[in-house]
């Protein structure tokens, strides 16, 4: 697997970490995770100067870049972390 990644995502544990921010939240959305787009995935690391080592699957499939694993934007994992981030620094706050 890829280091130095922007992002990082494990499908396992639902988890997806900004590296920048050394912060991950567990996404809690069945829906989302057992997309079929994302069955032979197990782990994203994203924004690493080594494009081709990007996504890493469940089987023997090779490796491949972001792009070449046709499984959509970036955004749809960035968007989740957002949104998880906001309700935390929220709660925080309320503290």
């Amino acid at each position: 697997m890829a280091t130095n990644a922007n992002w990082t995502v494990v499908m396992d544990d639902k988890m997806i970490i900004k590296q920048s921010e050394g912060i991950g939240y567990t996404i809690d959305d069945d829906s989302f995770w057992n997309d079929s787009k994302f069955s032979n995935i197990w782990a994203i690391q994203h924004g690493t100067s080594n494009t081709s080592d990007e996504v890493e699957y469940r089987d023997d499939t090779p490796h491949s870049s972001f792009a070449d694993a046709n499984i959509g934007d970036i955004s749809q994992f960035t968007d989740k972390w957002d949104t998880a981030h906001a309700a935390a620094q929220a709660a925080a706050s309320e503290e």
